[in-house]
């Protein structure tokens, strides 16, 4: 299941109470214990680099099907638990705030608990730092992180959840990556939510060459590209407003979009701060994506300065497409015990009483030996799948009038 992707979510205030939050604990680890011991710790790993699975198994231990609360509640649940059962050969790192940034300190335990190779925590912190400097400065979407997990198992196989919010639409979008060697061509493979209309997608197939151009323009003196994005910021004044969205066509001559907002260039001064960061590029003379994003200081308005330069003044504009498509719901797992707020029903207790109960105890006969139970409820999900099958083709039945 490599399927990586984005997931757009309201915003919800309040917070899980701790009767709740004992069930999708227990719930949650029964899960995944049965799930590590069919599909090993790496297994589950990549499960979770699937923005979907990842919500369905959201719903199911009982947060809000549609919560952007479900990011921190669920991947604090799965903190929670991995640390306490180390043995699972998975852990989960970082978190929402402050606990984001805790990601480098908290591998050097987790590679022990792991017994992983030290040189696997180099590669995993620069890839908690790469993605992040992605998801916030190459695709720039109008959504500011704030949540940052890695999850990573025995074998070495890691994913990485992450979440922005936009206050203004109340509205948060969750980002999910498995491992990877390419971080700049195409790295979201699936996309849940609502689409916009621009966005500044650097890591978009037909933004190539103009990742080429800002790397080449990246080592370029900063007293030289002051005056290119001077002339580039000349070359929208005459528009209607700075908010609009300009691109070049090949002729050279500048296309308007009425209505649209000019996330790509949206309001860039040339103050000091952008002159010291320019500079400090110009010392680093990155050599790659990597060490451009690395340098200390470089974020998104410093990405849209050199887009801006790429796009009007070499012709060699970026991707605005937002990569959204709308797969398959996961909210009829919400069905399992409920919802916190009582989407689609209120937390039933007695019946996820009854559902931990039974998946602790096969987990229990499935340590001494005994499967007959993992084996019926395999059963049990193949006929969940025929009765699916047959409700869906009676439905599409040119017999059926209703």
């Amino acid at each position: 299941m490599p399927l990586e992707g984005i997931a757009d979510l309201p915003l919800h205030k309040g917070h899980v109470p701790v009767w709740l939050l004992h069930i999708m604990e227990r719930l949650a680890s029964a899960i995944i214990e049965l799930l590590i011991n069919e599909y090993g710790p790496g297994g589950v790993v990549q499960r979770f680099s699937n923005p979907l699975w990842f919500q369905a198994f959201n719903n199911i231990i009982g947060m809000d099907w549609d919560s952007s609360g479900s990011t921190t509640v669920t991947t604090g649940v799965l903190k929670t638990i991995t640390w306490r059962h180390p043995e699972w050969g998975l852990l989960v790192l970082g978190g929402k705030g402050a606990n984001a940034r805790r990601v480098p300190e908290e591998l050097e335990r987790a590679v022990e608990a792991l017994n992983l190779p030290n040189s696997k925590a180099e590669e995993l912190e620069k890839a908690s730092r790469l993605t992040a400097k992605i998801d916030s400065a190459l695709l720039q979407d109008g959504y500011t992180l704030y949540h940052h997990s890695l999850i990573v198992s025995s074998d070495g196989t890691w994913s990485i959840i992450q979440q922005g919010m936009n206050t203004e639409k109340k509205m948060a979008r969750r980002y999910h990556w498995f491992e990877t060697s390419n971080y700049y061509n195409e790295p979201h493979r699936a996309v849940s939510g609502w689409r916009e209309n621009i966005v500044l997608n650097m890591v978009a197939g037909e933004s190539r060459q103009a990742r080429k151009t800002i790397l080449d323009l990246s080592r370029e003196k900063p007293g030289k590209l002051v005056s290119l994005i001077g002339e580039a910021l000349r070359i929208v004044k005459g528009s209607r407003g700075i908010m609009e969205y300009l691109t070049p066509t090949k002729t050279g001559k500048i296309i308007k979009v009425p209505g649209e907002r000019m996330i790509l260039y949206k309001p860039l001064r040339i103050d000091q701060g952008l002159i010291e960061r320019l500079r400090r590029l110009y010392e680093a003379q990155p050599g790659s994506m990597d060490e451009l994003l690395l340098t200390p200081g470089i974020g998104p308005k410093t990405i849209r300065a050199l887009v801006l330069v790429s796009d009007l003044i070499y012709n060699e504009p970026p991707s605005t497409q937002d990569p959204v498509n709308i797969p398959y719901d996961p909210f009829i797992y919400a069905y399992a015990i409920g919802g916190k707020d009582g989407v689609p029903y209120p937390v039933n207790k007695k019946e996820a009483e009854k559902v931990i109960n039974i998946l602790e105890s096969i987990i229990q006969e499935a340590r001494v030996g005994r499967r007959e139970k993992i084996i019926a409820l395999k059963n049990l999900y193949k006929m969940k799948q025929k009765y699916f099958i047959s409700i869906l083709h009676e439905t599409n039945s040119p017999d059926n009038k209703g």
